[in-house]
């Protein structure tokens, strides 16, 4: 019973990194799309996800030199989203192989 409930608590445990890497990658997805629908930056929520993505996507932001501003964006903050995606289920996996 005891290998059964540190299986259990394992599987739980790679749900959560999934489901934090999924919410990671929604904020970031959201605030592209935010940008380009040109939404409202005088907004409480459009200015809470530019803020929280332009933290999470630090590292990536204004990596890529395009000469369009939305290619930027779409580049730079998609990669990050897809960096969380990537790690974050493959974090997920590990820990449910054990």
């Amino acid at each position: 019973m005891s290998a059964n409930r540190h299986y259990r608590g394992t599987n739980e445990a790679g749900r959560v990194v999934m489901v934090v890497a999924d919410v990671l990658a929604v904020i970031l997805g959201l605030w592209i799309l935010m940008y380009l629908l040109d939404a409202n930056r005088g907004n409480d929520l459009v200015q809470f996800v530019h803020n929280a993505a332009g933290w999470l996507a630090g590292w990536s932001h204004d990596l890529f030199t395009f000469d369009e501003a939305w290619a930027r964006v779409v580049a730079g903050y998609g990669l990050a989203a897809v960096v969380y995606l990537f790690v974050g289920h493959a974090i997920a996996n590990r820990l449910r192989r054990y």
